[in-house]
């Protein structure tokens, strides 16, 4: 064996034990962010929301990453990799026991407020995590490990969401109907006991990740750091030296495209709960839609180990998806009823390797600067915060014309559902422009 393979044969065991942990960080907050599914509907009736206000839990969780990236960024650097996620775990923890006061209060803005911690804290852990197992091998299979993460990420977030979905959404049809005819009393007792079903669960959660949080700091990562990249001219001199994160309008460009998807994923996974329930069907069946979603990114995302970087480029797997996703999101609007609900659910299938495509192509060639850059992708996710309530306001506001036109509840309440999926088509147009081009722009030709 020759010494380039018997050096690449050790990198690869020298990083497993390493992707193994990662991962399972990843199912930590693939677990979390995806009970969002179960939640939205869940407020929306404890808290007797509009579905505008109802997506303010993906707002509250998704704004967090604005607020801490650029302190995440400086954390990770004074502390390290290893600590920051640490860090992250355990304000996870202090989130989730927010929500035993806002559960007895009855309070949204206090559960918001718990929501918005534990994004502070996987803002963190992301931070760390994701440039970490984009550095920790070559460059050119960094989407092959951020797929192998995105399997544990969306498995988690099937589990998360059936068990949180079995949890808060059983029986919410019947309850929904008492809430019609009962007292004002009745109606606050229902709700209150209603609210009490997410104690117990999030106690559990805190209590696992203030554990994690322990046991993280004395996992066995080896320190890493991104290559610093110079440009040369032919004879081999140093002639340009990047001196600020502006002068990547490659990354910034990332930045955007990662906004946008973030926004249209969460889309996929948040709304189509909801959005089963606002066609007219039964909350016992609609509280499993999620997991279709999931499922759909799960099997592309193996798909993409199997594929990246030997069959397929990264850039090619990220213009599939794009073009994918515009028409998948061309056929929700052009279809109704259950086959309608699975178009969105296979958006899962458009989104599972923009996430990994994105981040190595951002990061490309951002040598001492890839902290800072990271810190940047992570503040992307805020998409998350803006795009799904901008379809929730669409929905309102062409629900009241057509209620105003005339039309039965039911109908109008379905018909504005699926008209606000209309948003996802401008996000993927620019996904793809960034796939075909905007991960080129400043770049130095070679």
């Amino acid at each position: 064996m020759s010494k380039t393979l018997e050096h690449q044969e050790s990198q690869k065991n020298n990083s497993l034990v390493p992707i193994i942990i990662i991962a399972g960080l990843f199912f930590i907050f693939g677990f979390v962010t995806w009970i969002n599914g179960a939640l939205i509907p869940f407020m929306k009736t404890i808290n007797e929301l509009t579905d505008a206000q109802s997506y303010l839990v993906a707002s509250a969780s998704y704004i967090s990453f604005v607020v801490m990236a650029l302190p995440a960024s400086y954390i990770i650097g004074k502390v390290g990799y290893k600590k920051g996620m640490s860090f992250g775990l355990a304000l996870m923890g202090i989130g989730a026991l927010v929500f035993i006061p806002a559960a007895e209060a009855r309070t949204y803005w206090v559960f918001l407020t718990g929501i918005f911690i534990q994004g502070l804290g996987m803002t963190l852990l992301q931070t760390a995590s994701n440039p970490y197992i984009t550095i920790l091998g070559p460059m050119e299979s960094a989407a092959k490990r951020i797929a192998i993460m995105g399997i544990a990420n969306k498995i988690a977030g099937a589990l998360g969401s059936l068990i949180f979905g079995a949890i808060l959404l059983s029986g919410i049809d019947e309850i929904q109907e008492q809430l019609k005819t009962v007292s004002f009393d009745e109606k606050t007792t229902l709700l209150n006991e209603m609210a009490d079903s997410v104690v117990m669960p999030y106690i559990i959660m805190a209590v696992v990740l203030f554990i994690l949080a322990v046991l993280i700091t004395k996992a066995p990562l080896p320190h890493v750091e991104a290559e610093d990249v110079d440009e040369e001219d032919t004879d081999g001199v140093v002639v340009v030296k990047k001196t600020s994160v502006f002068q990547f309008p490659h990354l910034w460009l990332g930045v955007l495209a990662l906004f946008l998807y973030v926004g249209v994923e969460v889309i996929a996974g948040d709304t189509i709960i909801s959005y089963g329930l606002s066609l007219g069907m039964p909350g016992e069946e609609a509280k499993s839609f999620t997991l279709m979603t999931l499922f759909a990114m799960v099997g592309t995302y193996l798909l993409g180990v199997f594929l990246i970087p030997k069959y397929i480029s990264q850039v090619l797997a990220l213009k599939v998806s794009a073009i994918l996703g515009i028409l998948f999101a061309i056929c929700v609007l052009s279809t109704t009823g259950f086959t309608s609900v699975l178009f969105v659910a296979a958006l899962g299938i458009s989104n599972a390797l923009v996430w990994p495509a994105i981040w190595p192509l951002a990061l490309n060639g951002m040598g001492k600067f890839t902290k800072t850059a990271s810190a940047l992708l992570i503040m992307a996710i805020s998409g998350g915060a803006i795009i799904p309530p901008l379809y929730g306001a669409l929905v309102d506001s062409k629900k009241e014309v057509l209620l105003a036109e005339g039309l039965a509840e039911s109908v109008a309440t379905a018909t504005a559902a699926t008209s606000g999926y209309w948003i996802l088509i401008p996000c993927y147009v620019f996904i793809l422009f960034f796939a075909v081009y905007g991960h080129k722009v400043g770049l130095k030709k070679t």
